[in-house]
């Protein structure tokens, strides 16, 4: 359904109960953003603007605009201009847009403002990260719209000051494996393993799939390489394979074979765990993210909410791999896309 439509279905459901239908919006607003629907989360947004008491709305208006613009379409023209490798103009408005968000969504000393993006994450979390303060719901995904102004300075070869930004955009969602990666490239980039590990096993805390998990791996490979600890480089390598292959890493085992002068071995899975453990680091999935999901599968489940419910089973099961799991799925979506469970992962 295009915008239009949406806007013409909304309106016919409005009872002219301005209480009413802000809560009908704000629901259904909610369900595009579940769905990825970005058109229906406009066009919510759109129609709850228009019933909002003058006073109200100037100062949503004022909140979520720059510049007369909305301020996911500012992101997104700073997204366009990237893919046409504009970057130096894409710096100043991006700059332009963090201020903004943190100058007018700023933590105080009683309340912070979190970009979650779904149910998972917000459990997720809570658990994680508790705080006494209250917890303030973005109107937009300021955690990647602060994270692409990062990637734009590191573009930029301001790498230092890329690092207190992605801080920032971890504040907003501390469950959003994507900031914490881009942290990790800088400090790949500085050769500083010590960091590279630390915001790895953070990372590895909160990972909700094989792929994230796969990547903190090969990133932990890559600082190893750096400094030639070169065995232990090797392993984490074949651990991040384990997970979720990438096209990449056969060269870069074939480059640590160059700097060996001597064959890479596959290394046994108890070496693997080993050498991830000797880094103070987790092999596998967190234990409190395989809960969380397992937790909201049959919360959903039990509520009949067979899409939520879904949605967590498919996370629990790329995590697992459990037949068990994998059965419940198919028998609530017989056609549904699974990761094939294979001796590697086991």
């Amino acid at each position: 359904m295009n915008y239009k439509d949406i806007v013409n279905q909304l309106r016919e459901q409005l009872s002219g109960d301005n209480k009413k239908d802000q809560e009908m919006l704000q629901k259904r607003a909610e369900e595009f953003a579940k769905a990825g629907d970005y058109e229906g989360l406009k066009a919510a947004g759109e129609i709850i603007m228009e019933i909002l008491p003058a006073g109200t709305q100037s100062e949503v208006y004022r909140l979520t605009h720059l510049d007369g613009e909305r301020l996911d379409e500012v992101h997104q023209r700073i997204v366009n201009m990237i893919k046409d490798k504009d970057i130096i103009s894409a710096l100043p408005l991006a700059e332009k847009l963090y201020k903004k968000i943190t100058l007018d969504f700023g933590e105080t000393d009683t309340a912070k403002f979190v970009s979650l993006r779904n149910p998972f994450e917000d459990n997720l979390c809570q658990i994680l990260f508790p705080t006494e303060k209250v917890m303030n719901r973005t109107p937009f995904d300021f955690c990647t719209f602060i994270t692409t102004y990062a990637y734009l300075l590191v573009e930029n070869n301001a790498t230092t000051n890329a690092i207190p930004v992605l801080e920032k955009a971890i504040s907003y969602n501390p469950v959003d494996p994507g900031p914490r990666f881009e942290l990790a490239e800088i400090y790949k980039i500085n050769q500083n393993k010590k960091m590279v590990i630390e915001v790895t096993r953070d990372t590895l805390a909160i990972a909700s799939s094989p792929v994230a998990i796969a990547r903190c791996y090969a990133n932990v490979a890559y600082a190893l390489t750096d400094v030639r600890e070169l065995d232990d480089a090797a392993v984490f390598y074949f651990a991040s394979v384990r997970f979720a292959p990438h096209p990449a890493i056969p060269m870069e085992l074939k480059n640590l074979a160059d700097m060996k002068g001597s064959p890479i071995i596959n290394p046994t899975q108890k070496e693997i765990i080993d050498t991830v453990h000797k880094y103070d680091l987790e092999y596998g999935p967190s234990r409190t993210v395989i809960e969380v999901a397992s937790s909201l599968s049959n919360k959903y489940l039990s509520e009949g909410d067979r899409e939520s419910g879904l949605k967590c089973l498919k996370i629990l099961y790329n995590l697992t791999l459990d037949p068990k799991i994998k059965d419940t799925i198919l028998k609530l979506e017989p056609d549904a896309p699974m990761v094939m469970p294979s001796d590697n992962n086991a």
